[in-house]
């Protein structure tokens, strides 16, 4: 018979359980809280939710042509094409990725009779784009590097920037840059910092096209900082995304990282090939490590194929294929450059554009640093006030930065823009 004595004992074993129960759902992940939403995606989700066929949306990262859709590289194309017809196989790729590949990206950046290829002290790697690329060389730096607290970024930065650095192990800290009372490059207050910081500090630099600002150094001024760099014994991490987007010309692009190099630093490049190839799906870049001499590449690779092979073991090679075959062609390589002149000039005409417009329209303000700007984004001057007016009475979308991607702006759309942006920018005329 059963008695009391079982009876209870399976009571207790339910309650044991269902507070088990509870306890788990309660557990592991409780304690996660949510996250803040990115910005850039909630001016697209606002975008897509407007009905207005006027609607404009100047957030997106990626370029379109000036029908307002994704483009295809023609050259990239042809490269599928031949690629196909090869019949390669799907095998993996060692953990630097597809040799070609490394071969290639580092004949675009250095030039193929650069003295760090020819000298072989030059460490390059295949990544997962450039935001792979960044954070295999912050991981990298502090690893290995002598000064692991802080790392120096201009104010602004690419937003990515801050938890890349932050997630390596670093403090990002910030250095003049940017000036919003003239809309231009801070270069006084750039190098007085600079001149300021400890010796044998790490100091990113965007190579080009600096995100969000569009606001570069030139010539002249990459100079001098390389020589307060060198003064100082500061180590210099590149950002390198825009070779070629920037002003169509790839070698101009890089001025600064071949000057650095010159001057006798050995700074980390890192490259990505979304903007300038249109492969912003196959997440394809590299990474290039200068170092003093073939012995030192040797020990420095060796450690960097430590850090990688826990990480992702080895990087995607379909876009890689695309690039490798591209600049290992001298007719696709010529075309290529054909293609990203014709993308950095389209970008550069809607500046021009949306200028004219503005002063058609009867702006009477000073426009003249949206055509000094260069690259994908143009950092317009407006204030946050006035681009929730630009959203909500015009429905043209964009981050409260002032922040604009010229990519979404076409010769279809710029008359509107300009004269949105002129009403809600009127009574600055006034004061």
């Amino acid at each position: 018979m059963l008695t009391k004595r079982f009876f209870s004992k399976v009571i207790r074993s339910k309650t044991v359980y269902k507070q088990q129960r509870r306890n788990l759902n309660i557990g592991f992940w409780s304690h996660v809280e949510m996250g803040p939403p990115d910005p850039i995606l909630g001016v697209t989700e606002a975008f897509n939710k407007d009905t207005n066929p006027k609607k404009i949306n100047l957030g997106v990262g990626a370029y379109r042509d000036d029908e307002g859709k994704p483009f295809v590289l023609p050259s990239v194309r042809k490269a599928e094409k031949k690629i196909y017809d090869s019949g390669v196989n799907h095998e993996y790729a060692g953990i630097l990725g597809v040799p070609d590949f490394v071969k290639s990206a580092q004949k675009l950046l250095f030039g193929e009779n650069h003295e760090v290829l020819k000298s072989k002290r030059v460490v390059s790697s295949q990544t997962l784009s450039g935001t792979g690329a960044l954070r295999v060389g912050a991981d990298f730096c502090h690893r290995f590097l002598e000064n692991k607290k802080d790392f120096y970024m201009p104010d602004p930065t690419w937003a990515n920037h801050i938890p890349i650095f932050k997630d390596a192990g670093f403090t990002p800290q910030k250095y003049s840059y940017y000036d919003p009372k003239t809309i231009a490059l801070n270069f006084n207050g750039l190098v007085n910092n600079l001149k300021s910081l400890p010796e044998k500090s790490n100091i990113l630099f965007h190579v080009c096209a600096h995100n969000p600002t569009g606001i570069d150094p030139t010539k002249q001024q990459w100079d001098s900082l390389s020589s307060v760099c060198k003064d100082k014994q500061h180590f210099v991490f590149f950002d390198s995304a825009y070779q070629g987007f920037a002003s169509g010309d790839v070698k101009s692009d890089v001025y600064p990282v071949l000057k650095f190099i010159d001057d006798g630093h050995q700074p980390i490049i890192c490259q990505s090939y979304a903007k300038n190839f249109g492969l912003y799906g196959e997440r394809t870049g590299a990474i290039h490590i200068v170092t003093n001499d073939t012995k030192k590449k040797d020990e420095v690779e060796s450690q960097l194929k430590i850090l990688i092979r826990p990480m992702y073991s080895n990087p995607p090679i379909y876009g890689a294929r695309i690039v490798s075959t591209i600049l290992s062609d001298p007719e696709l390589t010529a075309q290529w450059h054909s293609e990203v002149k014709l993308m950095a000039d389209r970008i550069i005409g809607m500046r021009k554009a949306l200028v004219e417009n503005l002063k058609k329209v009867g702006s009477k303000l000073n426009w003249n640093h949206i055509t000094d700007q260069i690259g994908m984004f143009c950092f317009t001057g407006l204030s946050p006030a006035e681009v929730d007016r630009l959203s909500k009475e015009f429905s043209v979308y964009l981050v409260r930065s002032g922040r604009i991607s010229m990519a979404g702006v076409t010769s279809h759309n710029v008359e509107y823009l300009a004269k949105a942006i002129h009403e809600v920018t009127k009574n600055k005329e006034q004061k």
